[in-house]
């Protein structure tokens, strides 16, 4: 198990592009200037409480993207607090009924599917370089404007957006949450809309690319990197462009820019997404914040943190 106290000051491995404030502040204008468009389709559910509604939007490129949207049943002349959720690595929103005891105490739940993964949201990301291991990879070989995540944290901004122009959504209590890579969908959304309030991220991946690979990554969460190069490039001539390529959408990159207040949750055994890549982002956020660190668990179900936890989104 890694020592807490040794790495309290560390705050990753690998350079910081020049150009990398420019880079998302030129993104989130464009997104900004883009229409909020949405459609709504509300869905038979069978609920005391809730409403429930596919969501619809198109991104800047053209992909079609969902989420689930779940309300109060009476939204009329009311302000709910709203709650963004996101799904770990390949997976989706997740059942409808899992959000239902949030909107029983108050949230409009807004859950967002990751383009191209288990839901329904589409990708339209085009690329001629290797993508068979995973998606951290994808469009990376043409540069940091054509990387997945850039589109997917983008896409985390504008269903953020869309739930704070709702009439019956206060937009000054906006809180989110996720695990694993929905945890680091949740410190992007946070870092691109500095609007949220409070957000707990639960083992968050996609931060410190370089030292997930130089941990060993072929059996983490990180393994797509090392098999790029296994197969793509032997020889690491591109080693440091990859890297620097990666940089734009790592999180220890984004962290600075977070203004709500930050519980991270992680499991010191985890191996999956080592504690130490998560603690390059956590130490660069300079908002109000929590370590929780379970010294017996990994990357799996956390006990105790749910109740610990209760009523931080108030």
């Amino acid at each position: 198990m890694i020592d807490l106290t040794k790495l309290e000051n560390y705050k990753g491995t690998g350079n910081k592009p020049d150009d990398f404030e420019q880079y998302w502040d030129t993104a989130l204008a464009e997104l900004a200037e883009f229409p909020l468009n949405y459609e709504l389709e509300e869905i038979e559910f069978h609920s005391n409480v809730a409403r429930a509604y596919h969501l619809w939007f198109t991104s800047p490129d053209g992909a079609r993207i969902h989420a689930q949207l779940l309300t109060p049943k009476e939204t009329a002349g009311k302000k709910f607090k709203g709650l963004l959720q996101f799904h770990g690595y390949h997976g989706d929103s997740g059942d409808w009924v899992d959000k239902i005891g949030a909107v029983a105490e108050g949230f409009v739940v807004a859950a967002l599917d990751a383009r191209g993964q288990g839901g329904l949201s589409e990708d339209n990301t085009k690329t001629s370089g290797g993508v068979l291991k995973g998606l951290i990879i994808r469009g990376m070989e043409e540069g940091c404007d054509n990387l997945y995540y850039k589109r997917v944290y983008l896409d985390c901004a504008h269903i953020a957006k869309i739930l704070m122009a709702f009439d019956f959504v206060d937009e000054t209590r906006i809180f989110a949450q996720g695990a694993s890579q929905g945890g680091a969908l949740t410190v992007a959304c946070a870092a691109l809309v500095p609007q949220i309030k409070k957000i707990i991220a639960t083992y968050p991946f996609l931060c410190d690319y370089r030292k997930a690979f130089n941990l060993g990554a072929q059996t983490s969460a990180f393994e797509e990197i090392p098999y790029w190069f296994q197969f793509r490039d032997p020889l690491h001539k591109r080693e440091e462009e990859i890297f620097n390529t990666l940089s734009y959408i790592d999180l220890q990159h984004l962290a600075p820019r977070i203004k709500a207040e930050v519980v991270w949750v992680m499991g010191m055994q985890d191996t999956i997404v080592p504690p130490e890549t998560q603690l390059s982002a956590y130490n660069n956020i300079t908002s109000k914040k929590r370590l929780i660190a379970l010294p017996e668990y990994g990357h799996e179900y956390l006990p105790k943190v749910s109740d610990e936890l209760q009523g931080f989104f108030d």
